[in-house]
């Protein structure tokens, strides 16, 4: 069973380049992830936070980017 699961978690982070390269950029997780595959969802968090890929990371750059362009505007109105 264990083995098995180990094969999808390999199959899952084949399919996503940033896990492959959060992956070699935290060698750690290359022994949790083998030694506990259940880990794979915190695996994903710990990736979606350092590249910013969360909701609330998304959030704040369209936030960003309305009060850049909001701040463009007035500047050019003046």
């Amino acid at each position: 069973m264990v083995m098995i699961m180990q094969y999808e978690v390999l199959n899952k982070l084949k399919e996503n380049d940033k896990y492959l390269k959060f992956l070699r950029q935290n060698s750690n997780w290359y022994k949790e992830l083998n030694r506990n595959p259940n880990s794979y969802d915190i695996f994903v968090k710990k990736m979606k936070e350092k590249y910013k890929l969360r909701t609330i990371d998304k959030v704040d750059n369209f936030i960003d980017s309305v009060d850049l362009i909001t701040k463009i505007i007035s500047a050019s109105n003046d």
